[in-house]
């Protein structure tokens, strides 16, 4: 056997060293005891999340051109500024659709680039060249799309009783508590009906006053509104004079002046009829189970902040909801969740770490067959100790748990917090 020339030196190596010093110290226990421990800390305190925090920036830009055809909208807009956006640095793709008065372009920058450094050069390249942009085109609204855009819970509100105007009214004042919670971000709601006063006036009733439906836009304008004429000082106090008054109910905008005739006023109410009431839906949200009738419902959801545990998200809306019951929810309505991404990312996860203890137990299970149980402790030791310091450094770096950063650490990325 031919030896090594740290072997003819009487010297080991640096990992037999290593090996030497571990083995002969009494510390060797506590540190894998420490690592073990510091593991299950971890992996504790890891935000869990459903889909890896990969960044891969989207930005929607949308211009409108009101009139245009589809044809119209391709040619002198969406097509020069396609060409104008692929200028930028960082732009893998580009989607465009043109509509009749509307383009939508979706600019998709590569893996890893900065989001907030696509935002302020895709605004600076369409704010200095707004010279290029047709006249009558509007100022393009820029929306950047992010993973966490994706709502993680879904409530739907449903009841026998209540219709969809009411169900939105009560779902809005949900969402209003909601969004006290730090962690969420961007709530939606989904279905219902918002509330909207129609003024459907009478065509002969406007002629027979000399009046015209033109007429009534200023007269509606003027009365609702409501501003700061100034401020009276004296007596060492400040009073703060505010004109008009925004109009609040049906009843208000009945009595406003339209005109005169006869020498006496014309109310709106004369000549239109106000409806206080739910607007025309455009979408609607039913629940319904087997063997029973559809329900009106109004679905809440939810998105999370970048970076926080999606589990932990899910788990304070819902004792948020539930203190909500029988104070703002009536007992006659009931809270159904239609998603759960807290839930299935909190499976996932421990699914996957059940697994990994499994191959564990096997390698170990194995090599205790063909090479002794010396062997196997160590593999059951060292495998374990590992992947517990490999956690540890998750939660100081800023990283969540997910399925791709069990087994893709070269896929991970960290949350602005870390």
């Amino acid at each position: 056997m031919k030896n090594t020339p740290s072997e003819l030196s009487g010297h080991p190596g640096f990992a037999g060293w290593l090996a030497r010093s571990f083995i002969d110290s009494r510390l060797t226990p506590l540190v894998i005891l420490a690592s073990l421990l510091l593991g299950l800390m971890a992996v504790a305190l890891l935000p869990r999340e459903e889909e890896p925090q990969i960044k891969v920036p989207m930005i929607d830009v949308m211009v409108s051109m009101p009139g245009a055809t589809p044809k119209e909208i391709e040619e002198r807009l969406s097509i020069p500024m396609e060409k104008l956006l692929y200028e930028l640095p960082g732009i893998e793709y580009i989607y465009s659709t043109s509509m009749p008065g509307h383009c939508l372009l979706i600019a998709r920058f590569y893996v890893g680039h900065d989001l907030e450094d696509a935002i302020v050069s895709l605004n600076q390249k369409l704010e200095t060249n707004f010279d290029r942009i047709p006249h009558g085109v509007s100022k393009p609204l820029i929306k950047p799309r992010i993973i966490d855009d994706v709502p993680i819970l879904a409530l739907t509100f449903h009841s026998s009783r209540y219709d969809h105007f009411t169900l939105r009214r009560l779902a809005a004042q949900v969402d209003d508590a909601l969004k006290s919670i730090p962690e969420v971000a961007e709530t939606k709601l989904i279905g219902g009906t918002r509330r909207q006063v129609q003024i459907q006036f009478d065509p002969l009733l406007l002629a027979a006053r000399n009046l015209t439906a033109a007429d009534l836009v200023p007269r509606l304008q003027e009365a609702n509104r409501q501003s700061t004429s100034g401020s009276v000082q004296a007596m060492n106090q400040e009073v703060i004079l505010q004109s008009g008054t925004f109009l609040g109910s049906a009843e208000e905008i009945g009595r406003i002046v339209v005109g005169v005739y006869g020498g006496k006023p014309v109310y709106l109410d004369e000549v239109a009829d106000i409806i206080d009431g739910p607007e025309e839906p455009e979408n609607y949200v039913l629940f319904g189970k087997s063997g029973a009738q559809e329900e009106a419902a109004v679905t809440l959801s939810l998105a999370k902040r970048p970076g926080s545990n999606a589990v932990q998200v899910v788990q304070t809306v819902q004792r948020k909801v539930e203190s909500l019951q029988g104070q703002v929810i009536p007992a006659d309505v009931e809270v159904t969740v239609t998603r759960d991404y807290g839930q299935t990312a909190a499976e996932k996860s421990n699914e996957l770490l059940l697994h990994m203890g499994i191959a564990v137990f096997g390698v170990a299970l194995l090599i205790l067959f063909f090479l002794g149980w010396r062997e196997s402790l160590v593999v059951m030791l060292a495998i374990p100790s590992t992947l517990a310091l490999t956690l540890l450094v998750f939660y100081l770096y800023g990283y969540t748990l997910n399925r791709i950063t069990l087994f893709r650490p070269d896929l991970l990325h960290r949350h602005p917090g870390g």
